[in-house]
């Protein structure tokens, strides 16, 4: 079987069902990866230890507010994922202990960005929670999770690689970036490239832009799961989205794939 790569990717808000542009830019993503087997995501919006699994054939979960009513009664009723949680359970070590939540669904930082990757729902998802911000740990937790990109797995890390919204003056689409939302952005763009895992470890006395870019990081930790799920954490990744500066609501599309 192909080995599948890992992505890490920006999940926008519900809006983004909306949105041409990005929308069209994470289906042609998907449409260029081999067909996964079923998909583990780990989303910055379920931040829980211990390290959690969701459950298969419960409803979404709708965890946001001030956006069109519809958005909540959109659905994503994908197949029974019980035994790739099975499995993600039986390869952590006894110090990092699993729970399998039985009525917790996909959130919207899953399911809105693979509603478009993957409309048909057609391919067995498992959420993941994030049980720390601590990079070292979070490359560890995605280095446990390689040998499953073998096995057809798609390891999704879903954040934004800016997510200062307190810090943001207006609410569009197409809003110009504020200078601190570039200045994260391009030096991460840089770190990637290079694929300098300890710079970007190091985000919070050394990237420029914060805490603007971060007050709070849940949205950039997602980052360290992907790499550590990559072949060679080091090796600098294909940068599939946003590599050449791209916004939305000012945030950035940053998105990318690593072998």
């Amino acid at each position: 079987m192909t080995r599948m790569p890992a992505l890490f990717i920006g999940h926008g808000a519900p809006p983004l069902l909306d949105d041409p542009i990005w929308s069209g830019q994470l289906r042609a993503l998907a449409a260029d990866l081999p067909r996964p087997s079923a998909i583990l995501i780990v989303s910055a919006h379920w931040e829980s230890a211990p390290l959690s699994l969701s459950a298969s054939g419960v409803p979404l979960v709708y965890d946001f507010g001030g956006f069109d009513p519809k958005y909540h009664q959109m659905t994503y009723a994908t197949p029974d994922a019980s035994a790739l949680a099975a499995r993600v359970a039986a390869m952590m070590p006894s110090t990092e202990p699993v729970h399998q939540h039985s009525s917790r669904g996909l959130d919207h930082g899953a399911w809105v960005p693979l509603r478009i990757m993957y409309p048909e729902a057609d391919v067995p998802v498992l959420q993941m929670s994030l049980p720390t911000h601590d990079p070292a740990r979070l490359l560890a937790l995605g280095a446990r999770l390689r040998d499953l990109r073998d096995e057809g797995v798609l390891v999704v890390g879903s954040g934004f690689l800016t997510h200062g919204l307190p810090f943001l003056r207006e609410f569009r689409i197409d809003a110009e970036a504020p200078g601190w939302s570039r200045d994260f952005d391009a030096w991460a763009g840089e770190a990637l490239t290079r694929g300098d895992v300890d710079e970007l470890a190091a985000y919070s006395s050394r990237a420029p832009g914060m805490p603007y870019a971060h007050p709070t990081v849940e949205h950039y930790a997602p980052l360290f799961v992907t790499l550590g799920a990559a072949s060679d954490p080091g090796l600098p990744p294909e940068q599939v989205i946003g590599a050449d500066g791209e916004f939305w609501m000012g945030l950035s599309k940053r998105s990318f794939a690593v072998a």
